[in-house]
Parts: structure tokens; C-alpha cells; sequence
């Protein structure tokens, strides 16, 4: 299993390690609620450095990534970037318009762009760019070359300052801009997984004690905690962001997943439209969110059912929401029982526990809404 630059660190800093996309990572450190909270209240750093970090290069990278890619790629400019899917098409052991991935293209330059991947996807994702690689195109894998820190939560812009003559204010959401910060030279993206402002730093490895020290040191006066993989999820659910292997899947198609705003249909051709097309015209399943009557928590792959039992889906994601103080979840239904306001059950150690079907984000936060990047 693989460790990123910062497991020392973790070590130091009493994680609890878990096996996780490959990787050894910290679900948590103090707790999961107290980690929550930082973010919520303040500020919090999340080790990602297990991502995945692809360079695509040259005169055809725009061409190439908007064919394997389901967003605009033609509506960034240098400095820009965008959440998108790549997709299934002829492959003889995946439907056309499962999802290969979900990723972030940022984009340096006309002819360079910069993806962020998953961890447990990477070789797969890289197998599925140079099967579809085209002329005048160079794939880069630098994942295991970078490190990459979230710094996430309303102070975090106030902690980063003091580490950098970039002028953050300046970065907006969904954009990135390069820069020295704690005297190193690294790519600064206004992005995040948690719904609260923040950034993500990517720099070379050999950097990794300095920068984490630098920000935690600069942190001291906003109680800056280190938090952990049970947190992250916790705060991605109640934004209601995909996980991949949860909301998304090699089975699964984004229009399915409510993902339909990063498929740009009216682009020109890409792996999966078709699929997509027939997806939006006649969805066979579509991902609600539920909040679960009483504290009772739905699971990963528990039935979601009628009052009679009946099974008309499964759960893809739950837990307790810190903020709300209630169980929510989320799962796949038929189409026809996708509907807002009404009921499900879903079942938990043989007993039916009543849900009310909501549209996710479960928690409205203030941050810029990424359907318009």
C-alpha cells in the first residue's frame, strides 16, 4: 500500500490510518464531529495527495479532451477550470456512458491542460486516455510526483495570505492561479470538496514537510485541525457532491446521477453522448437524497423500499450530518419514485425506517455554485 509524503505527519499528529484508494490515509485524527466542525467554523487541511495528477499536452489537447471528456473544454481560458466526466463507448465490459471517472480540467494553456483524478481510478483513467489518444497529444502521469493539500473553511483564505504576495482574493471559484506560497512554487486552484471557501495547493513532494508546516504554524490563530477522510465525507454528503464508487460507477451514467449540467450535449461528439442523449430522454433509475425519521444510519448498498417493502433502489451514500443533526443519504431509485417531497423507506438491520425524498445539497452553503463554470 502506498503512502503519500505526508505520513509522518499523520503519524505525529495521532491519525487513525485506513486503507483508501491504494493508500494508507487518515480517516481521522481528534474525531470526526471535532474535524467536521473546523472546517464548518473555521479552517481545516485534508491530505489528498493520493489524486491523481495528468498533464495532456499539445496542439490537439483541446480536441482530445473534449472527445473523452463530457464538459465544454472550448469554454475555458488559461487559468480556468472546470468538473467533467469521462465516459464509456465501445467497450466490450462497461455499458456506453458508465462512468469512467469524475475529474477536474483545469487548463494552463491552449495547447496544456492539467487533470485531477482519482485515486482508486488512475490506472484505469490513464489506460482509457491512451486508448483514445490522438495526434499531436502527449499524456504526463505526475501523480506520484505531487502532493496536494485542501486547505478548506471560511479562514482559510486568511491563513493561506499570510504565506503568499498572490493576491487570492483575486482567484474565483473554479479558477487557479501559479504562484510561491511558504517560499515554494505550486499551482493554487479556488476548488474544494467540502461546500466552504478554500483551495488546494499542488507542489512537488519534496516539499511536503515545509508547506504543512508553514500552514499550520500561520493557522494557529484559527485553531487549524488536520482532518481526516471520515470528515471529508461527511462534508461532501451534505453538499450532496459525488463520490466515485458511490453516486458514480462504471454502470452509472451522469444524467442519472444528477450530473446532467456537466454534460455539454450541444458540443459536438463525445464518448457516451448517445448514451447521455437516452439517459435524459428515458432515465431508467435517478439519485434522490433522504432524510431518514430518527438517527438510524442508511449504508452503502441498503435497500430503499415502499411502506409495503417493496424494493425500489438502493443507497449509495449516508451517514449522521454533523451541521443538521439528522441521517441523510443518498440512492438510486426508479424513475417514477424519484419524486421531491415524497416518501421512501429504507431498510436498516431488518426494520423499514421512514425517509423523506429532498434534492441534495442537504446543506445550503454561500459558495459560488460550480453548475455555472
Amino acid at each position: 500500500m502506498k503512502r503519500t509524503p505526508f505520513y509522518h505527519l499523520h503519524q505525529a499528529n495521532g491519525a487513525k490510518l485506513i486503507g483508501f484508494g491504494g493508500y494508507e490515509m487518515p480517516v481521522q485524527y481528534e474525531g470526526i464531529l471535532a474535524e467536521h466542525r473546523a472546517v464548518r467554523e473555521s479552517v481545516g487541511v485534508f491530505d489528498v495527495s493520493h489524486m491523481g495528477e495528468v498533464e495532456i499536452k499539445g496542439e490537439n489537447a483541446e480536441a482530445f479532451l473534449q472527445k473523452v471528456t463530457t464538459n465544454d473544454v472550448a469554454q475555458l481560458v488559461n487559468g480556468k477550470a472546470q468538473y467533467s466526466a469521462m465516459l464509456y463507448e465501445n467497450d466490450a465490459h462497461h455499458p456506453d456512458g458508465g462512468t469512467v471517472d469524475d475529474l477536474i480540467v483545469s487548463r494552463i494553456s491552449p495547447t496544456h491542460y492539467f487533470l485531477v483524478i482519482n485515486a482508486s481510478n488512475i490506472e484505469k483513467d490513464l489506460q482509457w486516455l491512451y486508448r483514445n489518444k490522438i495526434d499531436g497529444v502527449e499524456i504526463i502521469n505526475r501523480s506520484d510526483e505531487l502532493s496536494l493539500l485542501a486547505v478548506q473553511g471560511k479562514n482559510a483564505e486568511a491563513v493561506l495570505q499570510a504565506l503568499t504576495s498572490v493576491n487570492l482574493a483575486e482567484i474565483r471559484y473554479y479558477h487557479f492561479a501559479h504562484g510561491k506560497l511558504a517560499d515554494v512554487e505550486m499551482m493554487i486552484s479556488r476548488t474544494g470538496y467540502t461546500g466552504e471557501a478554500g483551495f488546494e495547493l499542488c507542489f512537488p513532494n519534496e516539499y511536503a514537510e515545509q508547506v504543512w508546516q508553514a500552514i499550520f504554524d500561520a493557522g494557529k490563530p484559527f485553531n487549524i485541525k488536520p482532518i481526516g477522510l471520515g470528515a471529508r465525507d461527511t462534508l461532501r454528503l451534505e453538499m450532496g457532491y459525488a463520490l466515485y464508487g458511490h453516486e458514480l460507477d462504471e454502470q452509472t451514467n451522469p444524467m442519472e446521477a444528477g450530473l446532467g449540467w456537466i454534460v455539454k450535449l450541444s458540443k459536438g461528439e463525445f464518448n457516451g453522448k448517445a448514451a447521455c442523449l437516452k439517459a435524459k430522454e428515458n432515465p431508467q433509475k435517478k439519485l434522490i437524497g433522504f432524510v431518514l425519521q430518527g438517527k438510524a444510519i442508511a449504508r452503502q448498498g441498503f435497500e430503499i423500499t415502499t411502506k409495503e417493502g417493496q424494493v425500489i433502489g438502493r443507497v449509495c451514500s449516508g451517514t449522521l450530518s454533523p451541521s443538521l443533526e439528522k441521517a441523510i443519504g443518498t440512492g438510486f431509485v426508479q424513475s417514477n419514485d424519484a419524486v421531491v417531497g415524497g416518501t421512501c423507506f429504507v431498510k436498516i438491520r431488518g426494520e423499514l425506517c421512514e425517509a423523506e425524498i429532498v434534492k441534495p445539497p442537504f446543506l445550503i452553503k454561500q459558495t459560488h455554485s460550480i453548475k455555472a463554470m
